[in-house]
Parts: structure tokens; sequence; C-alpha cells
């Protein structure tokens, strides 16, 4: 695989509850990290005395994060509505040259900034809310 663009990395957001997704326009920088709870079974009969983890338990869980200028006022305008509504609707994440990542995620904060001799930017964080879907790039 070669080197990819940075702005390649797409969030989508599905702007209707009907799989009609658009990217959140002007994020600058994108994010997606999985995580994975272990299950830590070691006992005093572990050999070697050497940690032991339960396979296939625990929660998994995955984060997005992003941050950019205001670009488009119908995105914008979802990811608050979102937040300020509780809704955990589908996101999409585009890897590129990798696949897309599809799910329910719930945005947990919305930053505002801006400086009198710049552009207004924000942040944004989101946490999965369910079970997450993987497609690999063809």
């Amino acid at each position: 695989m070669t080197a990819q663009n940075g702005k390649d990395l797409l969030i989508k957001i599905d702007m209707t509850g009907n799989g009609f997704f658009e990217t959140a326009a002007g994020l600058r920088a994108t994010r997606i990290s999985f995580n994975a709870e272990s299950i830590d079974v070691t006992s005093l009969e572990s050999a070697g005395g050497w940690r032991e983890l339960l396979g296939g338990a625990g929660v998994k869980s995955a984060a997005i994060s992003g941050s950019g200028v205001f670009k488009d006022e119908a995105t914008d305008e979802r990811a608050r509505q979102i937040f300020f509504d509780g809704e955990t609707p589908d996101f999409q994440v585009i890897i590129p040259d990798f696949g897309t990542v599809e799910g329910a995620f719930q945005v947990t904060s919305i930053e505002y900034a801006g400086s009198h001799n710049g552009e207004a930017t924000y942040e944004m964080s989101l946490a999965s809310a369910g079970q997450l879907t993987f497609t690999a790039a063809i």
C-alpha cells in the first residue's frame, strides 16, 4: 500500500436517518480509534505467572474526532442537532484504500473557537453506540 492523503479520510453523517450520507464539511483533521477491553483471568496456575486474557470477551468501542472550519450549513446544523437531541444516527468513516466503517455514534462533544483575525473553527468527538460494520475497499 502506498501513502495516502489525509484529506481522503472522511467522516460522513446520515443526514436524514435513511442512509443519505454527506461528508462533514470543513474538517481538516480526522481520527478514528478502535478499543477493546481485556478481561484478566490470571490465576495461581497461570504458566510462569504470566497474565492470561479471556479471548473474545470485553467491550469493544470506537471513537471518532475531527476538527476544522465551518463550510457547510447543512452538515454543521445536523451535527448540532444530533448533539442537542441526544441522537445516535449512523456515521461512516471512509479510510482510503482500506475500507468503510459504519454504525451508530453519539456526538459526545462539540467545541467552537475563533480569534479576531482568523476563521471560526470547531472540534467534534463521537463515541460508538452499537455494533459497527466494516466493508473492505475494492
